[in-house]
């Protein structure tokens, strides 16, 4: 059984998903980008601003399930340029503990949806 997640604190999805699903105990939370939700309008020019708005939209829709990011097992972030890492690295950080942190992978791609420089999944359990 499925059950969708949804929170007007990130933003609306902007295709055929939904912002997350439980089921059997774990969260699927579809990839974030930097959209502001209130606006729908992007956070662009400054990469710190970015990744915060992605941790934070990432943030509200855990809490719409009655979750926070120490439930997070798995983080899949995608970079449109891996010299981007360490300025994100220190930003995604700052939202775990280093000793519970969850598992991930990093990868650049070569463009990303509104061809954004940031894009996190997350993987959350009970």
């Amino acid at each position: 059984m499925k059950k969708i997640i949804t929170t007007p604190n990130a933003p609306a999805p902007i295709g055929p998903y939904n912002q997350a699903v439980l089921s059997n105990g774990t969260l699927y939370i579809s990839g974030q980008i930097p959209l502001d939700p209130t606006t729908m309008e992007l956070v662009e020019g400054d990469l710190n601003k970015e990744t915060i708005q992605v941790m934070e939209n990432l943030k509200s829709i855990l809490l719409a399930a009655n979750m926070d990011f120490e439930n997070v097992v798995k983080s899949s972030i995608f970079l449109s340029d891996m010299n981007n890492f360490t300025e994100v690295n220190k930003v995604y950080g700052a939202y775990f503990n280093e000793d519970t942190a969850p598992a991930r992978e990093t990868v650049e791609v070569a463009n990303l949806p509104k061809f954004v420089r940031i894009e996190i999944s997350m993987i959350a359990v009970v």
